[in-house]
């Protein structure tokens, strides 16, 4: 069995890495520490693009995964939607990044982290 990164030091990861890009990170909801699921908003020049989650695999290894079903044409649809799931899962972490080239982004998170 592979050790698990805890959820604090991923959701560090992302914000350093869109930083270092010239990107910016907001922390919308802090989670459990050690094993808090992860939801990461992807947005460019403050348009939402995409809502990813880290999700656990057959194999036991983590991929980021599209959250089905989202757009972000109606704000209070998003907000309500985020609102439902902390309600759910009171430790989820969700971190809105916003990055040049935020699908680039997206498709390397599977590779990198």
């Amino acid at each position: 069995m592979e050790a698990r990164l805890q959820s604090s030091v991923m959701v560090d990861a992302l914000k350093r890495r869109a930083e270092s890009s010239g990107g910016f990170a907001a922390i919308l909801a802090k989670g459990d520490r050690d094993a808090g699921a992860i939801l990461v908003i992807l947005a460019e020049r403050g348009r939402k693009l995409r809502m990813l989650e880290r999700a656990l695999q057959p194999d036991g290894r983590y991929a980021w995964q599209d959250v089905g079903g989202q757009t972000f044409e109606n704000e209070q649809e998003t907000s309500t939607f985020l609102e439902r799931r902390q309600k759910y899962d009171p430790d989820l972490w969700i971190i809105e990044l916003d990055i040049a080239s935020a699908e680039r982004f997206a498709a390397e998170m599977n590779l990198t982290l």
